[in-house]
């Protein structure tokens, strides 16, 4: 009852929600970047929000099962195709022993989600089986997967609850992305001119987009005095500024504390349609307070719930 990868695809990791509590170590928390994505994929097949997945950036694996069983694969297109035909996304579909499940071209976003019903059998390390790849744990032997590896269903299901409703309207990806930012902790460490320049200006995802973070191109963000602060702690979705004054995103494998000022943190429902962007993509930002943060917050929750009841309930 297992997965056979044929071809590990760009980079092809497995990740949940992550580590907590271990940053004070300096542990980074890991997890899947767009989580909204890996949510529905396991609601999909009637795993827990936080089951693990497949995160797969770009150009996609090749596997093969040795297990019925069902899958969901979420996120960007990257063009998946079972046995040969093009596999629907955003909803369960069976899958059979011996069937091969590859990925094609990327026609819009930048990473796919593929859940698998019962999960997957992977030691759980820090409470987490997400991999993380610069310390070299979790997922499968905490690097990205590789031709030859072969990783257990934890417990595949032959059939799901509500089979015919398990589908969803799949989103697109591509064109300008806004990203509503809560302004701070350093705020007063930047020019009223800065401050401006950096909300009402347009940047490009650069090349430099991985794990870690996502580096942008565009307009110089002018500070009052230096870019570098005392250490301090990072948060997912921090919006650093470096010497250059180009902003850098901060994401799941970012370092715990860093020294340069951060202008400003992204709001975490807005951090998956981040990770969606490829290279080249424009990136705008939008202030707004802390409590509209949580407000958007919590009616995402409230939707993914509901969902879920409605699906698996």
């Amino acid at each position: 009852m297992e997965i056979e990868i044929i071809k590990p695809g760009l980079l092809t990791t497995v990740q949940d929600f992550g580590r907590t509590g271990y940053q004070k170590l300096g542990i980074s928390p890991s997890g899947a970047l767009d989580r909204k994505a890996m949510i529905l994929a396991n609601l999909l097949v009637a795993n827990p929000a936080g089951e693990a997945v497949f995160e797969i950036t770009l150009m996609g694996p090749e596997l093969r099962f040795t297990a019925d069983n069902f899958v969901a694969v979420t996120g960007g297109d990257l063009s998946p195709v079972l046995n040969g035909a093009p596999m629907p996304r955003y909803a369960a579909i069976p899958v059979k022993d011996g069937d091969v499940l590859s990925f094609g071209p990327a026609k819009s976003g930048c990473r796919a989600y593929l859940a698998f019903a019962g999960g997957l059998e992977l030691p759980v390390v820090m409470g987490s089986k997400s991999t993380n790849l610069k310390c070299g744990f979790g997922g499968c032997g905490g690097r990205k997967l590789q031709t030859g590896d072969v990783i257990a269903f934890a417990s595949p299901k032959k059939e799901l609850p509500f089979f015919p409703l398990r589908t969803l309207e799949a989103p697109s990806f591509g064109g300008e992305t806004a990203l509503r930012v809560i302004l701070g902790p350093q705020e007063d460490a930047f020019t009223e001119g800065g401050i401006r320049t950096f909300f009402e200006e347009t940047y490009q995802v650069t090349p430099r987009f991985d794990r870690m973070g996502c580096a942008l191109d565009g307009p110089v963000v002018e500070c009052r005095d230096k870019a570098d602060i005392i250490s301090d702690g990072i948060p997912a979705g921090a919006v650093q500024i470096p010497s250059s004054g180009k902003p850098i995103i901060m994401l799941a494998d970012r370092q715990t504390t860093g020294g340069y000022t951060k202008i400003g943190t992204v709001a975490s429902v807005d951090l998956p349609l981040l990770a969606q962007c490829r290279p080249g993509d424009s990136v705008r930002f939008q202030r707004i307070s802390v409590g509209e943060a949580q407000k958007l917050l919590r009616k995402e929750t409230k939707k993914l719930r509901k969902l879920n009841r409605y699906l698996n309930e």
